[in-house]
């Protein structure tokens, strides 16, 4: 994604995600051992409630998750992805969370890809096109993002993500839907936005 500054906010990143877990031990020797990722903090949730633990996502960003004692079961296909996304695809519901990506560096794409079939993890590739095919096996001037996709122990889906080119403003074409499925145009969304900002 393209680095920009941001003088109201002064957004630096993405300190954490958080999710819900139903093994916090699994979801450690996970994130630690196949990820690489390091634990970096762990908190005990106050009356036995649960637990909350830390991992460094790189660059200041983390990756949080919540165990709780008395969690709800996971609803797939309704709060988180189907497993089996061939059959039923990748909607989830609203305020649910569909995936969470990490940011690689293209030129190890491939090598974390190896690193995660040496692992024993399940995956499916797909290089992201700006074409009518949407997605292309092999990587060309018309791929925005290369990504593998794969679940952690609680079934929730990640991605290792690596965009081979800067985004232009070419990449920001497409007018938003509301709620009622019609289209606002962008223009007049971003308009706004300058105008508030002057």
């Amino acid at each position: 994604m393209q680095k920009e500054s941001n003088d109201r906010f002064k957004y630096t990143g993405i300190n954490h995600v958080a999710l819900v877990t139903d093994d916090m031990a699994k979801t450690v020797d996970f994130y630690c051992n196949v990820l690489d990722m390091k634990l970096i903090k762990t908190i005990e949730l106050p009356n036995g409630k649960g637990q909350h633990f830390f991992f460094d996502g790189g660059n200041g960003a983390g990756v949080a998750f919540f165990w709780y004692r008395d969690a709800p079961k996971a609803a797939p296909g309704i709060a988180s992805r189907h497993a089996d996304v061939a059959k039923f695809g990748t909607v989830t519901a609203h305020a649910s969370m569909n995936h969470l990506a990490f940011d690689v560096p293209i030129d190890r794409f491939d090598e974390c890809v190896e690193r995660l079939r040496r692992r024993g993890v399940k995956y499916y590739l797909i290089n992201h096109e700006d074409t009518d095919r949407g997605q292309s096996n092999e990587v060309n001037e018309h791929t925005w993002v290369r990504s593998v996709y794969f679940r952690d122990p609680s079934g929730i889906h990640l991605e290792l993500a690596a965009f081979p080119r800067a985004f232009t403003e070419k990449d920001i074409e497409v007018d938003p839907m509301n709620a009622e499925g019609k289209k606002v145009p962008l223009a007049s969304i971003l308009r706004k936005t300058a105008e508030e900002a002057a």
